[in-house]
């Protein structure tokens, strides 16, 4: 066993672990973050998927000795009682169906948004591939993640207005 340093979801947190042990394991069993969750075993469901550093992370694969920034699950993507503007479109939308997957497919469609807020649905479906959804869900996947992306629009278009003023 190792100790491993980590910030998880804001929160600077210590844990005892085997190097080689899935980061998946130390979310849900050693830090008892269960949203995060285990469908293959093997990076192909993305059912595990976590942002490491902003980056969505096959969770399942991915040792906790190799984790070099901030880790958020969907207990994190919420600011507080505010739920993220993908987790609001998922309800919008109707989205889920059984649920397994969706907290793997909303970390996927959270980081897509983090670097393009107004994807199209060819960049939707290459930044949701490997995201499966036994309830066949990804009509109403791709149309949460075009809604959210209006969320970032609509802020970008207040931060700019604001901008604007300030500087005239």
């Amino acid at each position: 066993m190792s100790k491993f340093k980590l910030v998880v979801n804001g929160e600077n947190l210590e844990v005892d672990a085997r190097p080689e042990m899935p980061l998946l394991w130390v979310l849900r069993d050693k830090l008892k973050l269960s949203g995060t969750k285990f469908g293959c075993g093997i990076a192909q469901c993305g059912a595990c998927t976590v942002h490491i550093d902003g980056a969505a992370v096959r969770s399942c694969v991915f040792p906790i000795s190799a984790v070099s920034g901030p880790v958020t699950t969907i207990e994190g993507l919420a600011r507080g009682n505010e739920l993220h503007p993908l987790q609001t479109a998922w309800i919008e939308h109707d989205v889920p169906q059984c649920g397994y997957c969706q907290a793997g497919q909303i970390m996927s469609a959270a980081a897509l948004l983090s670097t393009n807020n107004q994807p199209s649905d060819a960049d939707i479906d290459v930044a949701m591939a490997g995201n499966y959804c036994r309830c066949g869900t990804y009509i109403r996947i791709r149309a949460a993640i075009h809604t959210a992306a209006s969320f970032y629009n609509a802020a970008d278009s207040v931060k700019n207005s604001a901008a604007k003023g300030a500087a005239e």
